[in-house]
């Protein structure tokens, strides 16, 4: 029987669908992330290799499994594997797109409206010193009504963050390569900008853009000093799209009122500086850590993994290979 190796543990749901269609995937049981000698190992004899986005598959791994057919990423993203190697191996590389969207847009939200209420902060002086009673100008925050949000990225995600900003009283502006149609646009009254002009206007900036070497470090040095003083970034995207130094940089200057980081530049290593800063919140790449969302990721990869062995075409292949070998 066709060998699947899981990298990392999933939710019992794609087990258990691996197993009623009559498989027995080995998973992989360590403690943190696998090693690289430690996935070769995994995947030598393997047809199909299921993993997470946060693990790189390389060149090497992928030479170290010649039965390898596909390569289901349990994520969105597929920045982790080299997918034009794979496709010269006729090995399919697919992800879970959609299924992250609304997890996503919630905690992008969330993000939103705890830096500019300044929750964490003040969670974090309840929990130390404590404060002395209500006062008028006391721990002063901003409401999101009548700010404008500028949405760098207007996709599922990015749609479905301005759906629910909008609903808070928001005025909607985006950036992206192609400007939406206009029924599209409407829904929320969102109005197409350049970057540059989106980052002097808007009072919070969402990232929901792909990672791509043309997205790389999109918001750098020049890009952030365009943003008002007053206003705050926000990404649940992916962690390369800025200049993390040059983001330290700008809010100990004092150029940008805060920040909510969700990814990282180095994840899952963070930038020295940020975790000192108070108008700075922190999260562990939680952005479609829901119970909702993840069974459905591991719906698709279980789906598509039983679909190769099968012979046929697996769904949301992002490096062309339908016809797995």
């Amino acid at each position: 029987m066709a060998k699947i190796f899981i990298s990392a543990k999933v939710p019992t749901s794609g087990i258990q669908a691996l197993q009623q269609a009559g498989y027995e995937p080995a998973v992989y049981q360590g403690a943190g992330l696998i090693t690289p000698t430690e996935l070769k190992a995994g995947v030598a004899d393997a047809a199909v290799l299921i993993t997470p986005l946060s693990t790189p598959v390389t060149k090497d791994i992928i030479d170290a499994a010649p039965k390898l057919r596909l390569i289901a990423n349990f994520g969105a993203g597929f920045n982790n594997i080299d997918i034009n190697y794979a496709a010269t191996k006729a090995i399919a590389v697919t992800n879970t797109p959609g299924v992250s969207t609304a997890s996503t847009a919630e905690v992008t939200v969330g993000l939103v409206l705890a830096l500019m209420h300044r929750m964490v902060e003040g969670d974090r002086l309840m929990r130390t010193t404590g404060f002395d009673g209500w006062a008028p100008l006391f721990f002063l925050g901003h409401e999101l009504a009548g700010k404008t949000l500028g949405i760098v990225g207007m996709g599922q995600i990015g749609q479905a963050v301005a759906k629910r900003l909008h609903a808070f009283g928001m005025k909607i502006v985006y950036t992206q390569r192609h400007q939406l149609d206009v029924f599209t646009q409407s829904k929320t009254d969102a109005t197409y900008l350049t970057l540059a002009e989106l980052l002097k206007t808007a009072d919070v900036v969402s990232l929901h853009a792909p990672l791509t070497p043309a997205t790389q470090h999109l918001l750098g040095a020049n890009q952030l000093a365009l943003m008002q003083p007053s206003a705050y970034l926000i990404n649940a995207a992916r962690g390369p799209l800025v200049d993390e130094h040059a983001l330290l940089a700008q809010l100990k200057a004092g150029q940008l009122a805060g920040a909510a980081l969700d990814v990282y530049e180095t994840e899952p290593q963070l930038t020295p500086g940020f975790a000192e800063l108070k108008n700075v919140i922190l999260t562990p790449h939680i952005g479609n850590a829901t119970v909702e969302a993840r069974d459905a990721m591991a719906k698709i990869v279980t789906d598509n993994a039983i679909a190769v062995l099968n012979g046929q075409a697996p769904t949301a292949v992002v490096n062309g290979v339908v016809e797995p070998k």
